[in-house]
């Protein structure tokens, strides 16, 4: 009698059952020549695509086989080697051998037959699951070696769906450069630091996703350094499966630190100061982010940049209609050592204070002497969007809007697909226009009269409105401490240093008397 088996295929990648390999038609023509030499029917087969053999019992493939091999008229599956069946990566795993043998099944190899449920078997087959495990977790570790060697290189051993925004990777010489999208992000950056936070309203300019944003900005690779500080999580409780049973993305891990990989590999778009003042005002925003939503009513003009005096805890906005207090966070939520002794500080009576305050600093003559050789030091470098970079990046464009409409008129896409790619590159092509016109133009050298011209806007702070002085105190990211109604510390721009304590300053001389 012809015994009934079924022929189990697995994979551990999606590139392995690519029609280019042949993974998948040598596994069938071995387990046909398997049927042939003991006499066996293969009446199913089950292949399993892009599964690790350690997740084949999460595979819905492997889970319908485990059904099947219940049904008595199946005596056995048939397999190309021992592997293909489990890659054991803890104990857990070995619950389906168990399931092998509740239900007889036997297990047939090129080799021949195992029987799980025999003595010998059940030796013979957790012996070679243990060194399938095995021979796994040498396969991987081999493999993250010759990547981390790679990695350290400063090449770059993955593919191009992993590689950041507007950055591009040739494998065949190993060169990192930008691609034209990168002045997306120098844009992107330059707004940022003139004052204009709101992800929303930048991403709208440059077309990007304000989500997608606010990670492209954290990336040190504009910065010309790729650094490596996580990694997958490598521990078999990571291990994540899709719903299909294929792998998923492990969760990532912070590196040891002297595990951290830090290598250039690319010119700077953005200098490592600016980077440095972008990450803060990005952790400013984190902090407080209803500061930036464009549809927030802002009555106070300091929210957000005060903090407590007396603690060191952000200060809050309390209050109805017209009047309005400046609270700190732990007298309205108190800790564990009891609220804070700051007081309620009106709103108006603050401001005033503050308001005065900030226009003295802002007309300090050390301060305006930093920001004038601040802006020298930008006037030489190379800060200004790459001319010969937007011009390809307008070719291209050019080239992708005629695709669209050779696949409107041939048919392939509606009406609506076709207005909805056209006006994003409409917005692409603007913003492109722009950067270019602005690289064409050479930076001027201010002249003593023009450079007090351009600081008179700070003489004039009180004749400001409230959205142009919250623009200017993002663009300064101050940090004031306010004690009861006390001034005991102030900082503008926190990149400029300040050894003189002009601009910085903390004590009794740094607050104004109480009106």
């Amino acid at each position: 009698m012809t015994k009934r088996v079924i022929e189990l295929v697995r994979v551990s990648t999606e590139g392995q059952a690519g029609a280019d390999r042949a993974s998948i038609p040598s596994q069938h023509t071995i387990n046909q020549r398997t049927a042939q030499a003991f006499g066996l029917e293969i009446v199913d087969c089950i292949e399993l695509v892009d599964v690790s053999g350690a997740a084949v019992l999460r595979a819905p493939g492997m889970q319908q086989l485990l059904k099947r091999i219940e049904d008595p008229q199946i005596h056995g599956v048939v397999v190309r080697e021992f592997s293909r069946v489990m890659r054991p990566d803890n104990f857990a795993d070995y619950a389906l051998l168990q399931q092998f043998i509740d239900t007889r099944t036997v297990l047939y190899l090129p080799d021949g037959p195992i029987d799980l449920a025999s003595k010998s078997g059940r030796l013979v087959g957790t012996i070679r699951a243990v060194l399938a495990g095995l021979e796994r977790s040498e396969i991987l570790e081999r493999v993250w070696m010759a990547k981390e060697e790679k990695r350290r290189a400063g090449k770059h051993p993955q593919g191009q769906v992993v590689l950041p925004f507007g950055v591009g990777y040739d494998a065949k010489q190993g060169r990192w450069f930008y691609k034209e999208e990168v002045e997306k992000v120098r844009e992107a950056a330059r707004l940022f630091l003139s004052g204009q936070t709101s992800y929303k309203e930048v991403g709208k300019r440059v077309g990007i996703d304000p989500f997608n944003l606010r990670v492209i900005l954290r990336n040190p690779i504009y910065m010309g350094w790729r650094i490596y500080a996580t990694r997958r999580d490598p521990s078999s409780a990571a291990i994540r499966t899709r719903p299909d049973g294929r792998q998923g993305d492990r969760p990532k891990i912070a590196r040891a630190p002297e595990d951290v990989i830090r290598v250039k590999v690319l010119e700077s778009i953005i200098s490592e100061e600016d980077f440095r003042r972008l990450q803060d005002i990005m952790d400013l925003k984190k902090q407080d982010h209803w500061r930036a939503r464009p549809d927030y009513e802002k009555r106070f003009l300091f929210s957000g940049f005060l903090r407590c005096g007396v603690c060191g805890d952000r200060l809050y906005t309390a209050g109805r209609q017209n009047h309005g207090w400046y609270v700190c966070k732990t007298r309205k939520t108190p800790t564990e050592s009891g609220p804070c002794s700051n007081p309620y500080m009106r709103r108006e009576r603050l401001e005033a204070d503050l308001n005065r305050l900030i226009a003295e600093r802002l007309t300090n003559g050390r301060f305006l002497q930093q920001l004038a050789a601040a802006y020298a030091g930008r006037a030489t470098s190379d800060g200004q969007p790459d001319h010969a970079r937007l011009e390809t990046a307008v070719l291209q464009l050019q080239e992708k809007r005629q695709r669209v409409l050779d696949a409107y008129f041939e048919n392939l896409i509606d009406r609506e697909e076709r207005d909805r790619r056209l006006q994003s590159l409409k917005i692409d092509a603007a913003l492109y226009g722009k950067l270019a016109m602005r690289a064409a133009a050479s930076v001027p050298s201010l002249s003593a009269r023009e450079l007090a011209e351009v600081f008179s806007v700070f003489r004039e702070w009180k004749f400001l409105g409230r959205a142009d002085k919250r623009q200017i105190l993002r663009a300064a990211m101050p940090e004031v401490h306010v004690a009861d109604y006390r001034v005991t510390g102030i900082a503008l721009i926190p990149g400029l240093s300040s050894s003189s304590g002009e601009i910085n300053r903390t004590g009794t001389d740094s607050s104004l008397r109480r009106a």
